[in-house]
């Protein structure tokens, strides 16, 4: 079976080309089914894949001399798009030339040209970024929005959570994953009016959409196991991520800390490695990269721009995956399921006539 290439913006992510290449290579070999189109500066691309003759030999170079730096505005990235690694790279999605395209650049820049590029799916009013964080659990928990959308009204939350559902089945294998929204308690009566709005939305919709929702769920519950999907804001989502990434190195700096104060700890360190080295492992943010841009009409996945070339791998292998299992595809039907008078909810009047 053919599958859609996969483009790689070679140019994005502090380590630039050097990891962005290993990383293919490395994903190449868990999904050796897809090709890649692997864009950006030509030379440095070609130096790059002598030590892959694998991806090498599944791979087209296409050339471009720009490249989004970290630093520049989307307003500035947008402007010169077409010329840059990162705007070609998903100008190949939307020419057809691949399925999806992954990046590790500037994430500011990488919304704004995917979303000015692919425009959003029917019924969606906005994308979202999803990603995949670490549980307690069998399975990783789908959590968005993480910052596309500082802003959103109640339609926009139930649009996510049909979205992240659709994710999530295909990372947990789940038929209907447990959803939640972000709140400040799980009683009906907590948080703002807009979430019980969503959260009203969504459990009379229960019997049309695969997935399971029951309600809210709070911030300290997040990676304990027992939610699949957790849905918010663009603003509430980004805090809470970075308090656990926050969270997650405050543990290891704590605990590095005290297995180096004495001879007594480093012994204790060596008695106890097995479950150190599980614990950094499980929080090891390389193992859990390639954070979705959900709702477009198609797949563009952002890499850490600090992410090493199993992070990139693992960025890669999710876009294989999602590919595999056409996500967007799936959305389409669970929005056809639910039907438009839901996705129309607090629609100023004039927009709905």
């Amino acid at each position: 079976m053919s599958l859609p290439r996969i483009a790689i913006d070679a140019m994005g992510g502090d380590e630039g080309v050097r990891v962005m290449i290993e990383g293919a290579a490395l994903a190449r070999r868990r999904h050796d089914r897809f090709k890649f189109l692997l864009v950006g500066d030509e030379p440095q691309i070609k130096a790059a894949l002598e030590s892959h003759p694998n991806l090498q030999a599944s791979s087209e170079i296409l050339h471009t001399d720009g490249v989004i730096t970290g630093e520049e505005k989307p307003s500035q990235a947008l402007r010169r798009a077409k010329g840059t690694s990162m705007g070609r790279a998903i100008e190949a999605v939307k020419l057809g030339h691949a399925g999806a395209a992954v990046s590790a650049g500037n994430t500011g820049a990488l919304m704004a040209i995917a979303k000015i590029s692919l425009r959003t799916m029917p019924g969606i009013d906005r994308p979202a970024l999803a990603a995949l964080l670490p549980t307690l659990g069998d399975n990783d928990v789908v959590m968005l929005d993480l910052g596309a959308n500082t802003e959103c009204d109640s339609r926009n939350l139930v649009q996510f959570a049909i979205m992240g559902a659709a994710y999530a089945r295909v990372a947990t294998g789940r038929a209907e994953p447990r959803v939640r929204l972000l709140n400040i308690g799980t009683e009906e009566t907590k948080g703002t009016e807009l979430l019980r709005d969503a959260a009203a939305t969504l459990k009379s919709a229960s019997g049309k959409l695969a997935m399971s929702f029951d309600g809210f769920t709070e911030a300290d519950k997040i990676c304990r196991g027992d939610v699949d999907v957790v849905v918010t804001d663009g603003f509430s989502g980004n805090i809470a991520l970075k308090a656990v990434e926050g969270t997650a190195r405050f543990v290891g700096d704590l605990l590095r800390r005290g297995f180096t104060s004495s001879l007594r700890s480093k012994i204790g360190f060596l008695i106890s490695r097995p479950a150190t080295e599980l614990l950094k492992h499980h929080l090891d943010p390389n193992n859990h990269n390639g954070a979705v841009f959900l709702g477009l009409n198609g797949l563009v996945v952002k890499s850490h721009g600090s992410a090493n070339a199993a992070g990139v791998a693992n960025a890669v292998a999710v876009t294989a995956r999602l590919l595999e299992e056409n996500v967007t595809e799936r959305i389409s039907q669970d929005l056809a399921r639910l039907g438009g008078e839901a996705l129309r909810m607090n629609r100023p009047q004039e927009e709905r006539a």
